[in-house]
């Protein structure tokens, strides 16, 4: 298996693999890229995330100052929306549901390390996906952690850390995330 194999399968890896090394780079291009064109110019920046990401709904809209490690592994769904500072670390599969809202500041941090310290110390990492599903509103300065799925129509509160799963049709907030209350959808 490759570098990039082993970290998309969820197996350790070494980030500084050549290849991998260019995804970064590529990856940066083309944000630098997608920063420099006009907000009014959304056909532009859209054909740029088109580029990064390995999918997109038709109609989504990110703001500026949006941040991954590779894009390769972003699946971002129909109008789906990221206010400023969006940051993706997306080692693994990040899966973004269809109209999702992310307020300013949310971290999507699928990159993770070895506990013990002479493994972590080696440089190797390891990755878990993550999963937003459709209709979810992520609140400002939200951190989901890897490995984490976010259920269907559910609503994230602002600053809350998202160490495990959250289920659908739920209010979570809170660090650690935990659930306070179910949202009747009818």
């Amino acid at each position: 298996m490759t570098e990039k194999e082993k970290m998309i399968g969820g197996e350790p890896y070494n980030p500084n693999d050549r290849e991998l090394v260019k995804g970064r780079l590529n990856a940066r291009r083309l944000l630098r890229e997608i920063e420099s064109i006009p907000m009014d110019k959304e056909r532009q920046r859209k054909h740029f995330f088109k580029e990064l990401f390995a999918e997109t709904g038709k109609n989504f809209y990110i703001e500026n100052r949006f941040t991954c490690d590779y894009g390769f592994n972003i699946y971002w769904g129909e109008n789906s929306y990221a206010n400023f500072d969006c940051i993706i670390l997306d080692a693994a599969p990040v899966y973004i549901g269809n109209n999702v809202m992310m307020a300013p500041g949310v971290k999507l941090l699928t990159a993770t390390h070895p506990l013990e310290f002479k493994a972590r110390n080696s440089g190797i990492e390891y990755a878990k996906p993550i999963k937003i599903g459709d209709n979810v509103w992520i609140g400002g300065g939200v951190i989901v952690n890897p490995g984490v799925t976010i259920g269907n129509n559910s609503v994230i509160g602002s600053g809350s850390v998202v160490v495990k799963d959250i289920p659908d049709n739920v209010v979570a907030v809170g660090n650690p995330c935990r659930v306070l209350k179910k949202i009747d959808n009818k």
